[in-house]
């Protein structure tokens, strides 16, 4: 097969080492979302009974000040505390049960049929890595201090917020449940809209009970958000999490309706790809800077960390698309390219191989086209090109972290520590 004989050939790059170090020395203008740095460098180079959230006010939070005048560097410190890696994730587990616990409440309806439908992607065992949640329980320690106390085995909670007591803590969580049911809301109307089979390795939801209640139990998704984030009585944070619905509405709107032109320019790649992927988690991790009081400097930080982790997640998750199997990714392979999607790896082989355009232009409803398509990529650098263009926004997410307030407690250390991690697993992940 063509594929088989073209992927041959492509070695497996790897990311060496903790990113550390910034790629750039200037800040980038907050302003500009859409146009990616890095791939600019690489061509040159019953509310509170329903959802498990208290009624929040934003008024009497403190204030964090720091100054970002200076360049401020912790690596130094986090290695003097942490000396061996830690799974980010092991180190939030017990709230991602909490929100875990609460999503599953949460998503509770009078109807058996949309009951079903709304929780089938989060039952135990079909979650799926929960990374967005991870990130933000990360980032809410890395700017806000140490971490509320965990009852023992022997004192439980008497109620699941009582686990974590602290109101600030409690409406970051809130953050980050409301995050999670507009991500898999979209999932949802992405399987009807893909006539996707499956999702996080069984049946998707469409295929199962059909479109019609996969629609309807994303939308029952995102209305149960919408009141967990009215909760939180703060309208910036709203506001932000609001606008993160029409950006997916945009994204997936763009994807659909590409011009010719439109689907052979990576600037129109990143910008879609930000509106449909990376915007949810910029936003998130800026809505819990805001809650916590930050300076815009700092939020924008962790606009700064989200956006980049969320565009080299993508990113990669995209060479997967051509590189992994069905089995490891939990659904169809090739699934972008056969669907007539056209991604950074075939943008970059675009680019080596002109003539590929036309092909392109044509459409991928004619199976051979694919092929064809498969055996200019494999001939290409296509792949390698796409992996160094995630690990240079994973570098920028690391920059950011970089970036934040300096601090000697031992929580926010790790936590920090933690988040570059993860921009480390982001880009050599395999599934």
């Amino acid at each position: 097969m063509i594929f088989s004989r073209g992927f041959s050939r492509l070695p497996r790059n790897s990311f060496n080492g903790l990113l550390c170090r910034c790629l750039l020395s200037n800040r980038p203008d907050p302003n500009q979302f859409f146009v990616s740095k890095a791939y600019s460098q690489s061509l040159g180079d019953s509310t509170q009974k329903i959802l498990g959230c208290r009624e929040f006010w934003s008024s009497g939070l403190p204030t964090f000040p720091g100054s970002l005048t200076s360049r401020h560097q912790i690596h130094h410190q986090i290695s003097s505390i942490v000396e061996e890696p830690q799974d980010p994730f092991s180190l939030v587990s017990d709230e991602l049960s909490l929100i875990a616990d609460r999503l599953r409440a949460m998503v509770v309806a009078k109807v058996p049929k949309l009951a079903s439908a709304a929780e089938y992607l989060f039952k135990m065992g079909v979650e799926g890595k929960r990374f967005r949640p991870t990130v933000l329980l990360l980032m809410s320690t890395a700017l806000n201090g140490r971490i509320p106390e965990t009852p023992t085995q022997h004192e439980p909670p008497t109620r699941l917020e009582d686990a974590f007591p602290t109101e600030l803590r409690a409406r970051q969580q809130c953050i980050a449940e409301v995050t999670e049911m507009i991500h898999v809301a979209s999932l949802l109307h992405d399987d009807v809209l893909d006539d996707a089979d499956t999702r996080r390795g069984v049946g998707s939801l469409n295929s199962v009970m059909g479109n019609k209640l996969a629609v309807l139990a994303g939308d029952f998704l995102l209305s149960r958000a919408c009141v967990a984030l009215a909760s939180l009585r703060n309208t910036e944070v709203v506001s932000l999490l609001s606008t993160v619905v029409e950006h997916l509405v945009t994204g997936e709107t763009m994807q659909m309706t590409t011009a010719a032109d439109q689907c052979c320019s990576m600037e129109y790649y990143i910008e879609k790809t930000y509106y449909k992927t990376a915007s949810l988690i910029s936003n998130s991790c800026k809505a819990v800077a805001i809650l916590a009081g930050h300076t815009t400097e700092v939020a924008m930080l962790a606009f700064d960390y989200g956006k980049n982790l969320g565009l080299a997640f993508q990113l990669i998750d995209d060479v997967l698309d051509f590189t992994g199997t069905s089995a490891s990714l939990g659904k169809g392979s090739l699934s972008d390219i056969r669907h007539g999607i056209i991604t950074a790896p075939i943008l970059f082989a675009m680019e080596e191989f002109p003539q590929l355009r036309a092909v392109v232009e044509q459409g991928f409803d004619n199976p051979a086209n694919v092929e064809i398509a498969l055996d200019y990529l494999g001939k290409s650098n296509g792949i390698q090109r796409a992996r160094e263009l995630a690990r240079k926004h994973a570098s920028l997410a690391a920059e950011a972290i970089e970036s934040l307030p300096e601090s000697a407690d031992e929580d926010v250390l790790r936590s920090r520590r933690a988040l570059l991690d993860l921009t480390h697993i982001v880009v050599t992940r395999t599934k």
